[in-house]
């Protein structure tokens, strides 16, 4: 099929798009965003590649119901609803650790793996990431969606040594939009009784299974990030086996749409070195 639409899958509706021929290629997003932040990546992936993007549950149009889910059974109910058998995955922060989770899963079903600046759950986060998720506890359970925006804005946009200003604003908001969105979706949830979750994790965790790795992985992170997302970076790269890392200069932890043009190229000069 090719379009867009709605999926149930274990107990959530679903919004998925779908575009082009080709290999296949699912977008798994960041953390900040949802489908739409792929906007920059969609129609010029489809032009080589069959595209799957979707919003996670409790992002953008996806449900967030209550009880136990797990992003990577999402993930498989949602390529096949859309004809993918077999699939090279894009992720981006959250998406990128769901990608990797896919990956040690259901090797046999991932042609490629592009990690950019994922997250690891058992990471050491430092006092600096630290310091902003108390703060966006602070301003979630103040109600101050706004404020908890912002923070995110802050931590992830426009990294530690950029100042907003110097961030490209249509970016800002952007994200800002999808943000905002997201949470208010989630605040919602997590009022309910019982709430949503807990996601599934994998045990052990990722970051000690990396060896495991079977497919050509390129792990993309943006020289602005946190630096947590420097070294988890390099951590992927010393830990998956032949995985080759790119720094992207002008981005912070959202390549794919601070620096398009350059994170498009590595992308499909990837996968196509990789057919």
């Amino acid at each position: 099929m090719t379009g867009s639409g709605f999926a149930e899958v274990d107990g959530a509706r679903l919004f998925y798009e779908v575009a082009g021929d080709g290999p296949a290629l699912a977008l798994c997003h960041v953390g900040v965003g949802d489908s739409r932040s792929w906007d920059d990546q969609f129609d010029v992936f489809a032009a080589r590649h069959r595209v799957l993007r979707y919003d996670l549950r409790g992002f953008g149009r996806s449900q967030l119901p209550s009880g136990p889910y797990s992003h990577v059974d999402d993930l498989r109910q949602l390529m096949l609803v859309a004809g993918l058998e077999r699939a090279s995955l894009v992720g981006v922060s959250m998406g990128g650790s769901v990608s990797l989770q896919f990956a040690l899963l259901h090797p046999e079903l991932v042609s490629r793996l592009v990690l950019v600046a994922p997250g690891l759950p058992d990471h050491e986060w430092s006092e600096e990431v630290e310091r902003f998720g108390r703060a966006e506890e602070e301003a979630l359970e103040a109600g101050d969606l706004e404020r908890a925006t912002e923070l995110n804005l802050r931590t992830w946009v426009d990294g530690p040594s950029r100042a907003p200003g110097e961030v490209d604003p249509a970016v800002r908001r952007r994200v800002h939009d999808m943000q905002l969105q997201a949470f208010r979706t989630q605040v919602a949830a997590y009022e309910r009784t019982p709430p949503p979750g807990p996601p599934m994790q994998l045990d052990p965790p990722a970051s000690v299974r990396l060896a495991e790795v079977q497919t050509p992985t390129l792990i993309v992170v943006g020289e602005l990030d946190v630096p947590d997302m420097l070294r988890i970076a390099e951590r992927l790269e010393v830990g998956i086996p032949g995985a080759r890392r790119v720094v992207i200069p002008c981005a912070a932890h959202v390549p794919n749409m601070e620096c398009p043009t350059e994170f498009n190229r590595l992308v499909l000069d990837f996968l196509a070195d990789s057919d």
